[in-house]
Formats: structure tokens, C-alpha cells, sequence
């Protein structure tokens, strides 16, 4: 029997998760991943362990399947809490598979939350976005912006997912939630060893643009030029992802410490600052010195204009803010791909 806190992190080997591993065995949590390797690479777990103090158990299982599911969590003792990274998350995959989304999302969500009752674990972080604004004029978007329509199927199974959580914890009063709702998570580990490896074609602006200057793609596509923003391009907040999984850490220890004010909270976590598609592109070619070849193509189906965050909430009561700025970010997730190519 383990004397120490486990935290279980679903889709923990991917981008976010992996580095929430890394945050939150400094703070001496043990973790236990579970992951399909859907969108991610069991190697990624031998890099997490080299860079965890504390003990990181791996369980290989599809969420969907409710008995496996079950059984991980019968499996273990003394889990304090739960973090459910695991979803498909590519907006522009989703256009085109609605049904993959919903089925993965949805039934996943569900299962996670089966077993944390049946296993009487009162405390559940769930990895919102900010993809639940939708279509909103109101910038920069607060926690009490209402949702807006959604265009793509994943953003509507983050404004779904908070809904099931409102019904779950006011059934279950023993159940405590926090939502935190991601802006752009990029950047990557500064050891270089862990960041976002997207399989296949990337769906994201950064890998899309370390990939290109890789020489593994032949361009970048800007999707839309024409947008009412500073230089025609969308405008969205990135965050480094080692400031995102510090926040994950800092709301879960917020529900231990019972300082939650309410069963479902809900935070904004970003920089609180917009970025355009050419200004994230600029940050790098000055942070790295490097060109970035691209070109500017016709808007793509399901993005938004302009979003960003008022992320006062997340100072004031998580007493979360992130530490470091864009051109940190972009620097780093060159390291990054650099390392995972061999290229000195």
C-alpha cells in the first residue's frame, strides 16, 4: 500500500499531460497514466520518468471501455485525484468526424466519472477550452462570458462536458470539479526531453511551424489573411505549457485543501494576451533567428477571428499567473523539435 498521494492523468502522455506529470511529482504526488496511445508514443513515458522524482505507473486502456476503465481504478490505493486530458482535440479533424468526437469525449467523460464515484474520489480537474466561447464579440472573455455557437463538434464537446459536470457534482455532493479552460498551450519542457508530438500532420500552429523550419513540411499554411484583426490573421492567447500544467497542480491541491468555493469551478488559464498567427511566427524567427517559410491561404472552417483571456480570476483566486512570455515559448519548442530530429 503506497503512503503516498496518486494522482490519476488521463491521455497523460500527451502534450499537456506529460508535463503535468513532471509538476506535479515535484510537489511528491505519485501518478498513474492512462492512455490509449490514440495521439501519443509510449516512448514519451521512459522521458517522463527521467524527469519524475516519484514513482509514475503507466495502464494502456481505451476510457471508452467502461470495465477497463473500472478496473485501473480498483487496481490502486490512495488516489487523491483525477485529471481528464483525454479527448480528441483537433477542431479541424472534428469538422469532418463529429461522431469520432462525440463517442471518445463524451463516453469517456462519463466512464472517468462512473468510477470516481464508485471509488468515492472526491476531487476531478477536467481539461476545458476556451474553444467553449464559441463565436463571442466580448473580448477578452471572462469565466461569466456566456458560451457562444460553436462551429466545430470538439469545442461543443467542451461546452457539453462542463455541462455534464454542473448536473454530476450538484447530484453528488461529495464531488468537487474544477474546469480549467486552456487557451494555446506551446512551448515545451526547458530539458528538452518532453513537448507536443502531434502524430501525423499536425493540427496546431507551432509544431506546424518547428516542422517546417525541420524541413519535415515543405510550408506553413496561415489560414486566413483577411480576418479584421492587426494583420488580417486570427488572433489567439498562448500559453507555455509548463505554466498550464503548474495551474492543474495548484487547482487539484485547491480541492485537497477544501478552499474551493463552489463543487464546479471554473478558471480561464492564458496569458491574457493575443497573438496573431504572423506576430507567434515573428516571436520565432527572433527567438531562434531562423525564417519561417509560409504562405497565406484561404480561412479554414471552424476557427474563430480573435480570443483571448481575462485571466484576473486565475491571479486572484487560484493565485496562478503564468511566468513566461512568447518568445520563451517559441524558443523553446524549437529546442524541442530540434532534440527529437537531431539537429544541432
Amino acid at each position: 500500500m503506497s503512503t503516498k498521494q496518486r494522482v490519476i492523468l488521463t491521455g497523460g502522455l500527451g502534450f499537456i499531460g506529460s508535463h503535468t506529470a513532471v509538476e506535479l511529482s515535484k510537489k511528491g504526488f505519485e501518478t498513474i497514466i492512462i492512455d490509449n496511445l490514440d495521439n501519443s508514443d509510449a516512448k514519451v513515458l521512459d522521458a517522463v520518468r527521467e524527469l519524475c522524482d516519484q514513482e509514475v505507473y503507466f495502464e494502456e486502456t481505451d476510457l471508452k471501455d467502461k470495465l477497463a476503465t473500472e478496473m485501473i481504478f480498483e487496481k490502486y490505493d490512495n488516489i487523491c485525484g483525477i485529471i481528464h486530458f483525454a479527448a480528441h482535440k483537433a477542431v479541424g479533424e472534428s469538422m469532418t468526424q463529429p461522431l469520432k468526437y462525440f463517442d471518445n469525449n463524451f463516453n469517456s467523460l462519463i466512464n472517468i466519472l462512473s468510477a470516481q464515484l464508485k471509488f468515492d474520489i472526491p476531487n476531478l480537474i477536467f481539461s476545458s477550452s476556451c474553444t467553449v466561447y464559441g463565436e463571442t464579440e466580448i473580448l477578452p472573455v471572462t469565466e461569466e462570458t456566456p458560451f457562444g455557437y460553436t462551429f466545430s463538434p470538439y469545442g461543443y464537446t467542451k461546452q457539453v462536458g462542463e455541462c455534464m459536470l454542473d448536473h454530476f457534482t450538484h447530484a453528488n455532493k461529495n464531488c468537487n470539479v474544477i474546469s480549467l479552460r486552456y487557451f494555446n498551450p506551446i512551448g515545451a519542457h526547458p530539458s528538452a526531453k518532453i513537448g507536443e508530438l502531434p502524430s501525423g500532420k499536425p493540427e496546431n500552429l507551432m509544431p506546424f511551424i518547428t516542422q517546417t523550419v525541420a524541413g519535415i513540411r515543405d510550408e506553413l499554411s496561415v489560414f486566413g489573411g483577411d480576418y479584421d484583426t492587426r494583420d488580417g490573421t486570427a488572433i489567439r492567447d498562448y500559453i507555455y505549457v509548463v505554466d498550464l500544467a503548474e495551474a492543474h497542480v495548484i487547482s487539484l491541491q485547491r480541492l485537497l485543501d477544501k478552499k474551493n468555493e463552489h463543487r464546479h469551478e471554473r478558471f480561464n488559464i492564458g496569458s491574457g494576451n493575443g497573438y496573431t498567427v504572423l506576430e507567434v511566427i515573428q516571436s520565432f524567427e527572433r527567438s531562434t533567428g531562423l525564417k519561417v517559410n509560409y504562405k497565406i491561404v484561404d480561412r479554414r472552417p471552424g476557427d474563430t477571428e480573435a480570443i483571448y483571456a481575462d485571466t484576473q480570476r486565475s491571479r486572484n483566486v487560484l493565485n496562478w499567473q503564468p511566468k513566461h512570455g512568447i518568445d520563451d515559448m517559441t524558443r523553446t519548442a524549437w529546442e524541442w523539435e530540434k532534440k527529437l530530429r537531431g539537429i544541432n
